[in-house]
């Protein structure tokens, strides 16, 4: 609290960003995590909350006659702009949300002081929510071919990887400490996907600090270990994920890529998706066109492909369609790396996952393989802008796997259980910092800042929610669902997502999709069924006590006639029958004159 000038701020006007005469005068309040506007219209509150950790910048325009404007850019593409009455008031509001959005600390981030109502009990299970072994048991792991490794205990051979890696099982620990030597950051090749129908894997490094004619016989061994755990394959695709021209670059300062004269039975292959700074700058021109007011088609379109934002989106798909076949259909096992093997490794090690297997189309296995991937195998957190710091090192890496996700949806709507809410809510969660799945670098850093026992876990509280996220079109059973996916990265088959950067501007698309209008269908045939099997239910109750009492009317006539006579066929025969044994009238019956004892009587 001691970073809030001015808690609250009176007659504040929200201006409609379509239509800036629009506005909603309010009041606007500072809290240690939230900026919150509440209208003052009368028998209405409207409230608009802004989680501090989602802001990306603000701006402090020039003072006008009506006020000072402050407009706050979010992560999560909401923009918001807000007419302070007086100057000074929003100066002090604009200094205090510019040090509230930017911590300094990884302690002041809204997961250490995100207190659902939830015991340490429940608690402490949502991290084990998610069970990576669990995973690659199911991978076929560990097995005669690849063996859980444990060379980097206490993170002494790479300080960026986690404790345990799956590594040839040819590889000794020699020949991996050797290997780490040579790769940027000590980023040796480790397992990042498994295929245990044809053995052929996807491994994952950093680039080597081969220069123009360095060498290690250690890195050597090591691509020769991962070759060697496929045998029915003779060689190997080494991919760099750089154009050619930045790897070539590299070389000149010691790094660069694999010489083929020096590494035997590999194939090299270059994909061409650009540096962070790149992307960077590509998806803030999106932004730029997706905040036009009254863009007409050939301002948005142009300014679109001018941004060169779905060409780098291409990039990405190409190159895990690329791995994924050399997986799938050639039986090849595949290196992927960049510069250090953290942005775009990352991203196309998982798109090539996704178009593999079928269990990370689903909910539950998207969750497991974003994990391990994105987190244990170290995404540098720190490119989501978190902490204050240099806003050059900030890279869109995560909103490109997930867009590209959302792009196969689009091509495979029957092939994945989860719906675009799904990603929409993980992108939301990456930036808010209100779990710990997100928080530091790598495993180090998390181990030391104690997450599992301070933090919540993301993956629970989406599986807790997990009908807000099905995919009605899903069909386990769809030939789309099964084995590889084949997409087409044809210009014509890309679109804009809407959804996630115009999903804050209600007249920018339908109120309802079509996918929650299936739902809406789903739920209300569900209850309609649920409720025909409840009538026939009671039906069966009541034609069970029929049955019961018809059955109860059968016997009670019946037992009417146990005092007739019942003659053999000797007495038959001699016309004699002993009616001694019969019981005596009942007075009843014999009153009664429709009694069947009665007309015994008589007769």
């Amino acid at each position: 609290m001691e970073h809030i000038r001015l808690p609250k701020v009176e007659n504040v006007r929200l201006l409609d960003r379509v239509s800036p005469r629009r506005s909603r005068v309010g009041t606007l309040y500072l809290t240690a995590t939230h900026t919150i506007f509440v209208e003052n219209e009368a028998g209405v509150r409207n409230e608009t909350w802004v989680l501090h950790s989602l802001v990306c910048s603000v701006e402090k325009q020039a003072a006008t006659a009506s006020g000072c404007s402050l407009l706050v850019r979010c992560k999560n593409f909401q923009v918001l702009h807000f007419v302070v009455p007086r100057e000074r008031e929003c100066h002090d509001v604009h200094l205090s949300l510019q040090r509230l959005s930017q911590p300094e600390r990884c302690e002041e981030l809204y997961c250490f002081s995100y207190k659902p109502n939830v015991d340490e009990a429940e608690r402490r299970q949502e991290w084990d929510f998610l069970d990576l072994k669990a995973d690659y048991s199911r991978m076929g792991l560990p097995n005669s071919l690849w063996k859980f490794s444990p060379v980097n205990q206490h993170y002494k051979v790479s300080d960026t990887y986690p404790a345990d890696l799956f590594v040839p099982q040819s590889a000794t620990p020699p020949v991996i400490v050797g290997s780490s030597k040579f790769r940027s950051r000590g980023r040796f090749p480790t397992l990042s996907y498994y295929s245990k129908e044809n053995h052929a894997a996807i491994c994952r490094s950093s680039q080597p600090l081969s220069g123009f004619s360095a060498r290690c016989l250690e890195d050597e061994q090591m691509l020769e270990a991962i070759l060697r755990s496929n045998p029915r394959s003779d060689f190997m695709y080494v991919v760099d994920t750089r154009p050619k021209l930045n790897a070539i670059a590299n070389r000149a300062a010691g790094k660069g890529y694999e010489n083929e004269d020096n590494y035997s039975n590999i194939k090299f292959q270059f994909i061409g998706i650009e540096n962070i700074h790149v992307m960077r700058n590509s998806q803030q021109k999106m932004l730029e066109v997706c905040e036009l007011r009254s863009p007409s088609m050939s301002d948005f379109l142009e300014g679109l492909e001018s941004s060169g934002w779905l060409k780098h989106i291409k990039a990405v798909l190409d190159a895990g369609i690329f791995i994924a076949k050399a997986v799938a259909e050639e039986g090849v096992s595949v290196l992927v790396h960049c510069s250090d093997g953290w942005d775009r490794t990352a991203q196309v090690c998982s798109v090539a996952s996704v178009l593999l297997d079928p269990h990370y189309r689903t909910l539950r296995g998207l969750m497991v393989h974003k994990q391990p991937v994105f987190v244990f195998l170290s995404h540098r957190v720190e490119l989501c802008n978190h902490l204050v710091g240099d806003p050059k090192e900030v890279s869109p890496a995560i909103d490109q796997f997930l867009e590209s996700v959302w792009q196969l949806m689009e091509q495979f709507p029957c092939a994945f259980e989860f719906n675009a809410r799904f990603l929409i809510t993980i992108h939301s969660h990456v930036y808010s910092c209100q779990y710990g799945n997100f928080i530091g670098n790598n495993q180090r850093e998390r181990v030391e800042l104690r997450l599992r026992e301070r933090t919540h876990s993301l993956w629970s509280y989406l599986w807790k929610n997990q009908t807000d996220y099905i995919n009605p079109l899903y069909r386990p059973d769809h030939s789309q669902t099964q084995g590889l996916l084949r997409p087409s990265t044809a210009p014509y088959c890309f679109k804009s997502w809407r959804g996630l950067y115009n999903r804050f501007d209600p007249g920018m698309h339908p109120r309802q999709s079509v996918e929650d209008y299936l739902s809406a269908i789903q739920e209300e045939t569900q209850q309609l069924e649920e409720q025909l099997a409840s009538h026939k239910q009671v039906e069966k109750g009541y034609k069970r006590i029929n049955s019961k009492f018809l059955l109860k009317k059968t016997q009670s006539t019946c037992s009417c006639y146990r005092g007739c006579t019942i003659l053999s066929s000797s007495c038959l025969e001699s016309g004699i029958a002993d009616v001694s044994c019969r019981s005596p009238l009942s007075e009843d019956s014999t009153r009664d004159p429709d009694s069947d004892e009665a007309a015994y009587s008589a007769a």
